[in-house]
C-alpha cells in the first residue's frame, strides 16, 4: 500500500472506529435479552401492582449476593481449546451469584486490529471457555451433594432429574450460569455471567465504550463499561486498559485516561425510571483491568524488595496506592490488601520476571521493573471484599487477579410477593423463547437484534 493511499485512508479509518464505538448502548451479545421493563412477561394486572412508581414507593429489604471479579492481560495470545481456568476460579467460597471476567489484549495491539473491524472469534472462544468452566463446577458441586446425601431414594431422584429421567444416561452439566453481557472493543473484553435463578431480576443492561489510545480516541487503550440493575440496585463494572510506561511522569497519562473514562462514559436513562447515566452515579462501581500503575522506585531497589517479598515497602511507593490516598481522580476509591507478588512482567511460561537475567547470550531487549499493573478497585457503600488474590497461569506476561465481594442489593417487597411467577411454567415459556444458546457451545446474538 502506497504512502499516499495510506494518508487518504487514515482519516476515514479513524472516523469509522469512532462512529462504531458510539453505536448503541445495547450493542452487545448475550444468551438472551435482559428486560428493559420492570419485569419480563408480567401481565397488565401484574403491572398495576409492580409498576416502577409502586416499586420505588414500596418498602425494600436487603439481600446479599456474592460477586466474583477477575482481570487478566492476555498479551495477544489466543487461548487453546483445552485451556484450564480452574486456578482462576479457585476461591475461598464455592458459590457465586455473579461472575465478571475482564480481559485486555485478547488480540495483538497492531494497526490492523486497532483500525480494522473487530474479530469476534477470540471473544467467542473465551466465552466458550468460561461457559464450560462455570457450568462444569456447578455440575461437580451438584454431584458431590448427591453422593453425600444419606437417603438413597432422594439420591436416585436427584440423579434422574439431572439426567432428564434416564439414570443410565451420562449426566450432562446443567446450564446454571448464563451470559448477560459480553462486549469487546479491540483488545478489551468484559463478560458477565449470572446464575439462572437470578437472570429474571437483571434489567436495563447496557454498555459504553471509551477509546483513549492513538489520537486520544482509538481503542487500543480505554474502557468498556457495563451497567445493569439487580432488583433495585445498580451495578457498573469498568474494564480498563490504561496508558503504559514506566518512566517518571507516565502515571499522569494514566490519571488522564481515568478522567476521560469518567467524563465520556454514558448510559441511557431509560424510559420508565431515572437510571444512572455516569459511572459514579451507580450504587456499586467496580473498576478492573490493566491499570498499568508502577512502583516509583529505582529498578534495582524494586527487584531487591520483590526478592525479599517486602510488599509493604513496595506498596508505599505504588503509584495507584498514592492516587487512592491523595490523588484527584481516584481519591476515595477502595482496594483490598495486597498480599501477593507483582503481576507484571514475566517471561512467557516462566516464573521469572522479565529482564532479571540473561537468556542465552542476549540480554532482554527491554527491562520491565516488576509492578502490580493488574488491579481491582471499587467505589460506593454496600460492597465488602472477602478475597483479593492472583492466579498462577503462565499463558501471558501478566498474572490474572481476582477479587471477591459480598454486595448488598435492595429487593422490593412488592416483588417478593410474586415469587410464584418466576417458578411457574409461564416464566419458563417466556425464558425459553429468548434463550438461544445450546448447552454445549456459545451462540450469541446482538442485543440490538432484539430491541432498538
Amino acid at each position: 500500500m502506497t504512502r499516499k493511499l495510506v494518508e487518504v485512508m487514515w482519516p476515514a479509518l479513524v472516523a469509522n472506529k469512532i462512529l462504531n464505538k458510539r453505536l448503541g448502548s445495547r450493542n452487545f451479545v448475550a444468551d438472551y435479552p435482559s428486560s428493559t421493563d420492570p419485569l419480563l412477561g408480567i401481565t397488565n394486572d401484574d403491572q398495576l401492582s409492580l409498576s416502577p412508581k409502586s416499586i420505588l414507593n414500596d418498602h425494600s429489604d436487603t439481600q446479599k449476593y456474592k460477586v466474583f471479579v477477575s482481570t487478566w492481560n492476555i498479551g495477544g495470545i489466543a487461548p487453546d481449546e483445552g485451556l484450564n481456568i480452574e486456578d482462576l476460579l479457585e476461591t475461598c467460597s464455592k458459590s457465586f451469584d455473579i461472575f465478571v471476567f475482564g480481559f485486555q489484549e485478547i488480540v495483538p495491539l497492531k494497526a490492523s486490529n486497532v483500525l480494522g473491524s473487530e474479530d469476534s472469534k477470540i471473544s467467542t472462544k473465551w466465552n466458550s471457555i468460561i461457559r464450560e468452566a462455570l457450568n462444569k463446577r456447578t455440575h461437580q458441586n451438584c454431584c458431590k451433594d448427591i453422593e453425600n446425601d444419606d437417603d438413597d431414594n432422594i439420591k436416585q431422584d436427584l440423579k434422574k432429574n439431572i439426567c432428564h429421567g434416564n439414570p443410565t444416561q451420562q449426566c450432562k452439566a446443567p446450564q446454571d450460569f448464563h451470559c448477560i453481557i459480553s462486549k469487546q472493543m479491540v483488545g478489551i473484553l468484559i463478560s458477565v455471567w449470572v446464575k439462572s435463578d437470578l437472570s429474571p431480576f437483571i434489567r436495563h443492561s447496557s454498555v459504553s465504550c471509551v477509546g483513549c489510545g492513538i489520537m486520544g480516541c482509538l481503542g487500543n487503550k480505554g474502557s468498556v463499561s457495563v451497567r445493569f440493575l439487580v432488583h433495585e440496585t445498580s451495578f457498573c463494572f469498568v474494564c480498563t486498559h490504561l496508558a503504559s510506561g514506566g518512566k517518571e511522569g507516565d502515571e499522569k497519562h494514566r490519571n488522564s485516561n481515568v478522567a476521560e473514562i469518567f467524563s465520556r462514559t454514558s448510559f441511557p436513562r431509560g424510559s420508565l425510571m431515572e437510571l444512572p447515566r455516569k459511572i459514579l452515579d451507580h450504587d456499586h462501581v467496580i473498576l478492573l483491568g490493566d491499570l498499568n500503575y508502577r512502583i516509583s522506585l529505582p529498578e534495582e531497589t524494586t527487584r531487591l524488595l520483590v526478592e525479599k517479598r517486602d510488599w509493604d515497602s513496595l506498596l508505599e511507593n505504588d503509584q495507584l496506592k498514592m492516587e487512592l490516598v491523595s490523588g484527584h481522580m481516584l481519591r476515595g476509591w477502595n482496594e483490598g490488601t495486597i498480599k501477593f507478588a507483582p503481576t507484571y512482567k514475566y517471561f512467557l511460561n516462566s516464573d521469572e520476571y522479565y529482564g532479571c537475567c540473561y537468556h542465552g547470550k542476549k540480554k532482554a531487549a527491554k527491562k520491565r521493573s516488576p509492578a502490580w499493573c493488574d488491579r481491582v478497585i471499587w467505589f460506593g457503600n454496600g460492597l465488602k471484599q472477602i478475597e483479593y488474590a492472583r492466579s498462577e497461569s503462565k499463558l501471558s506476561d501478566h498474572r490474572p487477579v481476582k477479587a471477591l465481594f459480598i454486595a448488598e442489593v435492595k429487593v422490593s417487597s412488592a416483588l417478593k410477593s410474586f415469587p410464584s411467577l418466576f417458578l411457574s411454567e409461564r416464566f419458563e415459556q417466556i425464558k425459553n423463547v429468548f434463550e438461544i444458546s445450546p448447552a454445549h457451545e456459545f451462540v450469541c446474538k446482538k442485543q440490538s437484534s432484539f430491541r432498538l
